[in-house]
């Protein structure tokens, strides 16, 4: 997508933000800061807005509704559905980059964060030898950046075809034939349904840690509403709500092999493990279209070792094992990161070493990912306008007045 046109009178500021990535993330805070008055500059490594979105399975819907999921400034079209299709978001990320005339630079990828000459600002190393001097960033990369494909022994030498969920499309050339799909995540879990559904042979899902599985919607309450309801509640009454609303609402599947997971469900997302929302791999469960079999310990050959010691030969392991945020070299030297490689501090906080630098996009919470990215990008843009001083008169989002006229929808 070509890069939209510098607003006239924003483009005399010197030195703008800097928002790196062009995501759900990195737009909705140039969106905020734009309408505090703020130039901000999306930096883009690859050649289009929504580019891990366009990346992802076909299959691919929001697991939170359409209501709840909409950027500052601009709602997601009723006409998109309750549950909004991978196809749909990138439409609307694309539009909402043209709706806010968003002045984006895309092809270019930031490699290095450094504190400006003084202490006064940033400057990003970028590729073909640029260096870019920013007032503040925003760092908003994205939660799935780098695929993390496990370090098993013999992965190297094994016969089979292996490939990470990220290069998984469709069903279709798996059509006839026997995949394990490797980890019960979400991802993992629709992939396998996706499958069964789509004419393979058979389906085996690799299961470490028994998840902790809901359902998407009852009784058109989402489970998305539960979530922002319970997220600030103490994490051992969440534990003790969610233990009751499973055996209430998820069959117990342990027969299958698919046993109730030991730890709460709030405990596990506080390590960073959301639940499952059920699109079917119950039912594929129960009706024998989709095996849960234990974790994959190591390969040999052509064969899989399962932990159990079982040995099995699919035709194709689908590693639905997660991915790294990949930030280490952009900021790992500016001691920003946890030992897991995650930023210490999120949304408004910026590390006490390193002021004016912002990351969004790097939790997973319960609430909704593109809500609380949302909300991030709109208190981002209050918290740093205050801090680089008056900008060019413009309204915020969240002061916008209420006409009580419905806005046109610009993707129609």
């Amino acid at each position: 997508m070509p890069a939209v046109p510098t607003a006239p009178e924003m483009s005399t500021q010197p030195r703008p933000v800097y928002v790196i990535g062009a995501g759900p993330g990195g737009l909705a805070a140039a969106a905020a800061l734009r309408a505090r008055g703020v130039r901000a500059v999306v930096v883009e490594k690859s050649d289009a807005v929504g580019t891990s979105w366009r990346g992802h399975y076909d299959r691919l819907h929001l697991h939170t509704t359409r209501r709840l999921s909409g950027l500052p400034g601009l709602a997601m079209p009723r006409r998109f559905g309750r549950w909004v299709s991978r196809d749909d978001v990138v439409r609307y990320l694309e539009k909402y980059a043209e709706f806010h005339a968003l002045e984006i630079v895309t092809g270019v990828e930031v490699t290095r964060i450094d504190p400006a000459p003084g202490g006064d600002g940033w400057l990003l190393h970028a590729t073909g030898g640029r260096v870019l001097d920013a007032r503040a960033v925003v760092v908003a990369t994205g939660f799935n950046h780098t695929p993390a494909l496990p370090d098993w022994p013999g992965r190297d030498t094994y016969a089979g075809q292996l490939l990470h969920a990220r290069d998984y499309r469709n069903a279709v050339p798996y059509e006839g034939r026997d995949v394990l799909v490797v980890g019960v995540g979400n991802t993992g879990a629709e992939i396998a349904v996706d499958l069964a559904e789509g004419g393979a042979a058979r389906v085996r899902l690799a299961v470490r840690t028994a998840p902790h599985i809901v359902r998407r919607s009852t009784a058109g309450w989402a489970a998305q509403r539960t979530g922002i309801l319970v997220r600030r509640l103490p994490v051992r009454l969440v534990d003790r709500i969610g233990a009751l609303v499973a055996k209430a609402s998820v069959p117990d599947l342990a027969a299958y092999g698919l046993p109730r997971p030991d730890t709460g469900l709030y405990s596990r997302v506080k390590e960073g493990a959301v639940p499952v929302q059920d699109v079917g791999l119950i039912d594929a469960v129960r009706a024998g279209e989709v095996e849960p079999v234990a974790a994959v310990a190591s390969f040999d050959g052509g064969e899989v070792v399962l932990a159990d010691g079982t040995r099995i030969a699919p035709d194709a392991v689908i590693a639905a094992t997660g991915y790294r945020r990949g930030l280490e070299g952009l900021v790992g030297h500016l001691d920003v990161l946890d030992e897991r490689g995650r930023p210490r501090t999120h949304g408004t906080r910026s590390p006490a070493q390193a002021p004016g630098l912002y990351f969004t996009g790097f939790t997973n919470p319960i609430s909704g990912m593109f809500r609380e990215m949302a909300l991030d990008a709109v208190k981002i843009a209050r918290v740093l306008s205050r801090r680089l001083g008056p900008q060019v008169a413009r309204q915020p989002f969240e002061e916008l007045p209420d006409t009580g006229l419905r806005p046109v929808d610009p993707l129609a």
